[in-house]
């Protein structure tokens, strides 16, 4: 879990700045004017509870993979139309990396019990992520995660719950026949680790 506060640099001619629009009656009405995302994933479901079916879109830019996917959080209005209520460039990572390597075999969002889920398996070193985040006031918090890692003899995991306040580590002994695991648990800080500047990877 990581959280960073690093900014788009405007006269980045790659990612310049951008500007999404506030309020829309469908997802492309959130695409920026200068046309350089399209939609990549997207999940819909009610995350305020509110009764309303509430959107989440991962936007993919058009000119590389390697570049930044913005996700956005929109909630829906009484009359149908949606505000954009929370972004974020971090929480998403790359696609691929410099070296055009794809960095997770499968990515899905979705949304149920009021709950915005972020998976990305990989058999490979990335390792597999999977999260959830929830609102908590008017906080979009990450609310739980697992992280599974694969190597030479051996895995490990790590489970961060919120709500219990704890995190757990566990190792899994691979080169014996009956795959022994240790775990210990631990208190975590208490603190939000909001949707806007948290990378889960």
């Amino acid at each position: 879990i990581e959280e960073t506060n690093e900014e788009i640099e405007e006269n980045d001619p790659v990612e310049p700045d951008v500007t999404f629009p506030k309020r829309g009656n469908k997802i492309a009405d959130f695409l920026p004017k200068l046309d350089i995302y399209e939609v990549q994933y997207e999940a819909e479901g009610d995350l305020n509870n509110d009764g309303l079916a509430d959107i989440a879109a991962v936007l993919k830019h058009k000119q590389g993979n390697t570049l930044k996917r913005p996700m956005l959080i929109l909630l829906q209005n009484e009359d149908k139309s949606y505000r954009l209520d929370k972004l974020s460039d971090v929480v998403m990572p790359v696609e691929y990396n410099d070296h055009d390597f794809k960095l997770y075999d499968t990515e899905s969002i979705n949304i149920e019990n009021g709950e915005l889920t972020i998976d990305l398996y990989s058999y490979g070193p990335s390792g597999t992520f999977l999260s959830k985040f929830k609102y908590i006031e008017n906080d979009f918090i990450l609310y739980y995660m697992e992280t599974y890692f694969r190597g030479a003899g051996g895995r490990s995991g790590l489970y961060y719950d919120y709500e219990k306040g704890e995190i757990t580590e566990t190792e899994t002994n691979t080169m014996k026949e009956d795959e022994p695991t240790t775990s210990q648990t631990s208190k975590a800080k208490t603190k939000k680790y909001l949707f806007g500047n948290t990378s889960i990877t």
